[in-house]
Parts: C-alpha cells; sequence; structure tokens
C-alpha cells in the first residue's frame, strides 16, 4: 500500500497545482487498492480534512459510502509529513 506522502506526489505529479481535481484512476492503483487506501485516509480526520472528493465523468469508486470520481488535496497536507 502507498503511503500519505506517496500519494501526494503522484498527485502534483498529475495536477497542474494543488486543489485541481484529479481522477482516483489516475494514481495507477488497482480499484480495490484505490477503495481501500482512500477509505482509510478519508476515516483519519487529520488526513481528511485536505481531501475533497467529488463526482464527475469517469471511472467511479465506493469512497465512505459515496461514489465519487476524483480528488482534490489541499497544499496544506504537506504539514503532517
Amino acid at each position: 500500500m502507498l503511503s500519505l506522502k506517496d500519494i501526494v506526489e503522484r498527485y502534483a505529479a498529475v495536477a497542474k497545482k494543488f486543489g485541481d481535481p484529479v481522477a482516483l484512476s489516475d494514481f495507477g492503483l488497482t480499484p480495490e487498492d484505490t477503495v481501500s487506501l482512500f477509505n482509510s485516509f478519508d476515516e483519519d480526520y487529520h488526513i481528511s480534512r485536505y481531501l475533497n472528493f467529488s463526482t464527475q465523468p469517469g471511472r467511479e469508486y465506493l469512497i465512505d459510502g459515496t461514489l465519487v470520481t476524483h480528488l482534490r488535496i489541499d497544499e496544506g497536507i504537506r504539514s503532517i509529513f
């Protein structure tokens, strides 16, 4: 499983800037790993406050009981690793 730092680095490589939506499928994980990893991050208050999931056209994943396709990460997340 990837660490939070790994996910943030992958996000930064795909997004033009922090706060831009990135498709969850762009993280290069299997659907099962995507759901497992992002569910665990979403359950952790210290991490989840920097994550904003949304639904746009694209592959859907069930995160915390909601179908979502994209993720925006606030740049402040770097303060926790």
